[in-house]
């Protein structure tokens, strides 16, 4: 993986702080309450695993993947629809601002699959060039809003594995320079599963 690239896109976003932060938040939930409570909960911090919490998402993380949706780059026929009903730039913004400031809750996690899932993400494997998670999701799961790396922590396991499939057979495409398929084109299906355990259990 070339780390300078993550570098460069880190500064590509930077700029968009700010428009999350003048977001109108009371717009935002009202939207979020008639458009995604019934999947993602009025909080963002769904009851049902394969549903992903939104709670504390970076809101740019959010604004890409609600704009990729709604152009085809992310495919998902439900979120699709859902997604299209933001008709702003202004309805999308106040959305992801608004479930960014709630407050994530921890997932359900199996205990058996933490140990390898923690050395995976806090050590990768070096002998088939597998990089740790926590380079591009830090070492507590918060990600980096600016190069638009989620925050993973405390999401449910279910969501996780199954992004990660999706990302290493290339049904998910709309990461950038297809850092998220090469990662998980090297790993293994424990590997992927153990991972996504550790992440739910992050707080």
């Amino acid at each position: 993986m070339n780390f300078k690239s993550l570098i460069a896109i880190a500064g590509l976003a930077f700029g968009l702080n700010g428009a999350a932060q003048a977001a109108d938040l009371a717009a935002g939930e009202a939207t979020a309450g008639a458009v995604c409570a019934a999947c993602h909960m009025p909080d963002g911090n769904s009851v049902v695993d394969m549903f992903p919490k939104l709670a504390g998402q970076h809101a740019q993380y959010l604004v890409k993947q609600l704009n990729d949706y709604k152009s085809g780059a992310r495919q998902d026929a439900t979120m699709t629809g859902m997604a299209m009903t933001l008709a702003t730039d202004e309805d999308v913004a106040n959305v992801a601002a608004y479930f960014a400031s709630q407050t994530p809750t921890v997932a359900a996690a199996d205990e058996s699959k933490l140990a390898l899932g923690e050395a995976i993400y806090r050590g990768g494997d070096t002998s088939k060039g597998l990089p740790a998670c926590m380079g591009c999701h830090g070492p507590a799961g918060s990600g980096n809003p600016t190069a638009k790396f989620p925050l993973v922590k405390g999401q449910h396991a279910t969501y996780t594995l199954t992004q990660l499939k999706a990302f290493a057979e290339g049904t998910r495409e709309n990461d950038p320079n297809k850092m998220m398929q090469l990662v998980a084109s090297k790993m293994s299906a424990a590997e992927m599963e153990a991972v996504a355990n550790y992440i739910a259990q992050m707080q």
